[in-house]
């Protein structure tokens, strides 16, 4: 029984071990945790001690018998010491790997913390000359950071063949994925770097405005939508693949007030978006107006800028653009002026400059800085200046001999803000266009570019790819990029081979493949109907037979060609008589014998009253001629 009480209560405890139950019922245990650290930390100072007591026994071992025999001391205090060292993982004071050599001994016994990690430097080695190198180091980086000029992308670059003429717009989207370029045969070419290999070959091409130049080109701040301005009064949107978003609404040209039309009436000149919000953009055209439009609101502009002049008539303006934060629009006219205004206040003028340029050259191009402050303008008279729109009336700076021939002559900063671009334009065969990097504080030229043997008309620097993007007047757009610098964009298609041409195989001989001839496997094909239809042609009411005339007597109510009837006979003989009557006297007396002899129609009924006929003689013209009196005769 007792056995039999021992193994049950053991199948009990076997059972509230399996169910987790096991410990119910007993007193927790206690711990003391004063007692716990103390320990620890004595433990710690013990261990401290002794690691201290092998390091000096080792340096001792070192200074009197060498390096050789210090390694051989050095070896059995690290296999006794081998398991307290195991156990204590947080300590970082000995020395791993090989030993240090005699001359920087002292220098550890100082300095605890500049412990050598690795094999032995060599003996005519110094720290302090590789802290000084690393030193010079961090001063030669910090140069290169402040020298702008090393920032220019400029080691590599690739050429997309646009055309043959003119690229006068380039756009690129907020990530940088997509290039788009417009130019003057009318073209619009969407390139993608991520999927172009080395052919360099745009995946899309579009004339959106039919035979009108492109003369601006830009991507939406979230890169879904395009806007196309060409030398229409039409600007217009497209989305990524090139389909139709929106047409603004052509104006009134009959209106005098331009403010009182619903959009544009001449010919554009420029565009771009506004920075903060996506679905509002702005255009200018030759009609002397500045609008704002609204992508959902297509059937009239949102707001009307009016540029005048200082006589307060109209002037047109030649380019415009949105300050930074969206604030401001600013618009340089034809007169040479540069004209901003707030953007929620149309009527007046907020900064206004009368002579920035000179009059009667139109400013190509007008571009904030990153920071809000300085407004670059590239003007039609060769110049490059800038402004700090607090003082408006004189420009901080000047750069002179620009040569511009083309009325989208770009400019823009660098994204450090540091740097001005802008190109120069060139006659043909007369040189190369240039893309000129000017220093934004002192206005020196510091780098050039020479790009083709071409005019440079359009220049884009992304600031996340940090690549170049030039458009030249020969049709070639190019980008240049640094493989260090330089972020995705043209290096992703660079390092893509070419795909090769598939080529058709031929076969050396002719063999006739029917992988279908077996009737099981032979698909249920249409029956030919050439057969029926000759069979139909055969059929007289298929196919609609006409009935042959009627040859003898008519029969079935229809009557024959030459029948008995009367009209058959007078047909017969007298309607398709034909004897010549040219001569009516003859063709009556043709008659004559039968008639005497045979008289039926008229002369039996007259016989007996009637005289004889008698017919004049014919007469011979020579018996004529001697009857006539001398006096009408011809005389010889």
């Amino acid at each position: 029984m007792a056995a039999s009480g021992r193994d049950g209560e053991k199948a009990g405890e076997d059972l509230s071990s399996v169910m987790g139950f096991s410990g119910f019922g007993k007193k927790a245990r206690t711990f003391d945790l004063e007692a716990i650290f103390e320990q620890t930390r004595r433990t710690a100072v013990e261990r401290s001690q002794r690691v201290l007591e092998d390091r000096q026994k080792d340096t001792q071992g070192e200074l009197s018998s060498g390096p050789s025999t210090a390694f051989k001391q050095r070896e059995k205090p690290s296999a006794s010491t081998s398991r307290q060292q195991d156990s204590d993982d947080s300590s970082d004071s000995e020395i791993i790997g090989p030993p240090v050599p005699p001359g920087l001994t002292a220098q550890a016994d100082d300095d605890d913390d500049d412990e050598l990690v690795g094999p032995p430097l060599p003996p005519g080695y110094s720290g302090s000359t590789a802290e000084d190198n690393d030193t010079d180091d961090d001063s030669d980086t910090m140069e290169d950071d402040d020298d702008p000029v090393k920032k220019i992308p400029d080691t590599h670059e690739i050429t997309l063949q646009h055309g043959t003429k003119t690229v006068s717009a380039l756009g690129l989207d907020p990530s940088g994925a997509r290039l788009v370029t417009g130019g003057y045969d009318y073209d619009v070419k969407f390139w993608d770097f991520a999927g172009m290999d080395a052919a360099l070959q745009a995946f899309r091409s579009l004339q959106p405005c039919e035979c009108h130049q492109i003369r601006s080109l830009q991507y939406s701040i979230t890169g879904d939508v395009i806007l196309v301005v060409a030398g229409n009064s039409q600007a217009k949107v497209l989305d990524r693949d090139g389909f139709q978003v929106l047409e603004c609404v052509k104006g009134d040209q009959y209106i005098v007030d331009m403010a009182n039309t619903k959009g544009h009436t001449a010919m554009l000149n420029s565009g771009c978006w506004h920075p903060k919000i996506k679905e509002e953009f702005l255009t200018c055209s030759n009609d002397g107006t500045v609008r704002t439009w609204d992508l959902n609101s297509e059937k009239k502009h949102k707001s009307v800028f009016k540029p005048r002049s200082l006589q307060g008539k109209r002037v047109t303006p030649t380019c415009c653009t949105y300050s930074r934060d969206g604030k401001l629009i600013a618009a340089g006219c034809q007169d040479g002026t540069i004209q901003i205004w707030d953007r929620n206040l149309s009527v007046h003028t907020k900064f206004h400059c009368r002579q920035a340029h000179t009059p009667g050259s139109d400013t190509s191009c007008l571009t904030f800085s990153y920071d809000g402050m300085t407004l670059a303008s590239r003007g039609g008279d060769d110049t490059l200046k800038t402004w700090d729109i607090r003082s408006f009336k004189k420009p901080l700076k000047v750069a002179t001999g620009l040569t511009s021939y083309f009325p989208m002559t770009d400019c823009c900063f660098s994204p450090d803000d540091k740097l001005l671009v802008t190109g120069t334009s060139v006659k043909r065969e007369e040189g190369n266009g240039k893309l000129v990097f000017f220093d934004r504080e002192s206005f020196r030229k510091v780098y050039e570019i020479e790009v083709a043997s071409a005019s440079v008309v359009r220049c884009l620097w992304h600031p996340k790819l940090n690549q170049i993007m030039v458009g030249t007047g020969n049709g070639l757009a190019k980008v240049y990029y640094d493989p260090v610098k330089s972020q995705r964009g043209a290096k992703l298609c660079v390092v893509k081979n070419k795909r090769k041409e598939k080529q058709a195989e031929t076969l050396t001989q002719d063999y006739i493949i029917t992988p279908h001839a077996l009737p099981m496997f032979r698909e249920a094909r249409q029956r030919s109907t050439r057969k029926q239809l000759e069979k139909d042609r055969l059929d007289p009411l298929r196919s609609h037979k006409p009935e042959p005339p009627v040859s003898g007597p008519g029969r079935g109510g229809r009557v024959a060609a030459h029948g008995g009837t009367l009209s058959s006979f007078i047909v017969k003989n007298i309607a398709l008589d034909k004897t010549d009557d040219s001569n009516p006297r003859e063709a009556i007396l043709r008659h004559a014998k039968d008639a005497a002899e045979n008289p039926y129609w008229v002369a039996p009924a007259y016989k007996q009253t009637q005289p004889d006929p008698v017919f004049a003689e014919e007469e011979s013209e020579e018996d004529d001629d001697d009857k006539e009196p001398e006096w009408k005769k011809r005389k010889i």
